[in-house]
């Protein structure tokens, strides 16, 4: 960290978070509206664009490929622009992508938006990571990170529903044009509330990506983290609906209940890392499998069934800044470019657990999806256990 940064860490508030970390946090919200609200719209896209369901479902792919792959592209031939500059860059780029689909007027040229808006998508979080630790004390890194992905995961429970309604009653269009102003909105918080700062000199290409190799393991870890996720919500109405006995009207709240869990499993996450990082990642991957395991009893009593939602979405969440912060620890020569890989990782990890999930049911039955769940952070943990041990060796040197 160079003097600049560390002076803005210590300037901090003991006893709060700075203002500037939160217009971060408005940014991670209109993303994450930008990345959910289409899963609610499919249909409406669909008799719009005169296309097929499948064929407007591959929007929702081709945005998390553009994470996947293309973010981690972009931050690595962005690393030498100022932090900020990038920042807004990426927010302008975001703000072209969604204002390109409120116009666009035909299936491709949506699909060429979508895929402009996941590249700022990923590095967004890359370089939005790197600002929200030097924004704060070291001891509160993990927090501060916890506070930025908190716009995520508040997106769930109040902006997607938001969007989708809009999107239901004045056309889907309308929807990507609440998440323009949402991102202008972003923009100028950025513009007003975050510090110029003097990075230090980056490292060269070969050098961040050796730097990569030895995050490798972490990113491992955290894809499977995200995969056991999305094997099981993924297919949670089906499941919900036909072997736990809820309606329809019913699982769209236990939705809203999941995502005030992953919204408090986000917040003590943060919080246990900032304690204990890697005992508590590892505690928390055992966790996650524990109650998935055990959801598999549950699912079949509707009111153990809730409960156990309500927790998983903490334990699944829990995970992210811990992780985020370890691997960004990892790679001191490239932690913008190790940030984005994590999010790119997450993303495949997303992708994966959709198509584990789905070969479940096809092959096994919907009852056997939280037994796949939690064969993948049992995985995780080892890994992760594996990685600790050969920090921990390697320190003893």
């Amino acid at each position: 960290m160079s003097h600049q940064q560390a002076a803005i860490g210590q300037s901090a508030p003991a006893g709060r978070f700075p203002i500037s970390l939160f217009s971060l946090t408005a940014g991670a919200f209109a993303i994450g509206m930008t990345e959910f609200v289409i899963m609610g719209l499919l249909p409406n896209v669909a008799q719009d664009l005169q296309v097929t369901i499948p064929q407007a479902g591959q929007l929702i792919t081709s945005y998390a490929m553009g994470v996947a792959i293309g973010a981690p592209i972009l931050a690595l031939f962005t690393n030498k622009l100022p932090q900020k500059l990038l920042l807004c860059l990426l927010m302008v780029l975001f703000i072209l992508g969604n204002a390109i689909s409120v116009i666009a007027p035909t299936y491709t040229i949506l699909m060429g938006a979508r895929i402009v808006t996941a590249l700022a998508h990923g590095t967004f979080f890359g370089v939005g990571g790197v600002i929200a630790m030097n924004l704060v004390r070291p001891e509160r890194r993990a927090g501060a990170i916890s506070v930025m992905m908190a716009g995520l995961t508040i997106a769930n429970i109040m902006g997607v529903p938001f969007g989708t309604f809009i999107g239901q009653q004045l056309g889907w269009r309308a929807s990507f044009g609440a998440i323009v102003i949402m991102g202008i909105i972003s923009l100028i918080g950025i513009l007003f509330f975050i510090p110029r700062v003097q990075q230090e000199k980056s490292a060269g290409i070969v050098q961040q990506f050796r730097a990569l190799i030895q995050l490798l393991l972490m990113l491992l870890v955290g894809a499977l983290g995200s995969g056991s996720l999305f094997t099981v919500f993924t297919y949670i109405t089906p499941l919900l609906e036909q072997v736990t006995g809820f309606s329809e009207h019913y699982v769209a709240w236990i939705l809203v209940l999941f995502g005030f869990g992953v919204t408090f499993g986000n917040i003590i996450g943060g919080k246990l890392a900032d304690w204990k990082l890697m005992p508590a990642l590892l505690g928390n991957y055992a966790a996650l499998a524990l109650i998935l395991i055990i959801f598999n009893f549950t699912v079949h009593l509707p009111a153990a069934a809730v409960i156990t939602i309500f927790i998983w979405g903490a334990a699944a969440f829990g995970i992210l800044p811990g992780l985020q912060l370890r691997i960004m620890t990892m790679a001191k020569d490239a932690p913008m470019l190790a940030s984005t890989s994590n999010h790119s990782a997450n993303n495949l990890g997303n992708a994966s657990g959709a198509f584990i999930g789905g070969w479940v049911i096809t092959h096994m039955g919907l009852t056997y999806l939280p037994w796949a769940g939690a064969l993948l952070p049992i995985v995780g943990l080892i890994l992760g256990l594996v990685s600790y041990r050969l920090d921990r060796k390697v320190k003893q040197r």
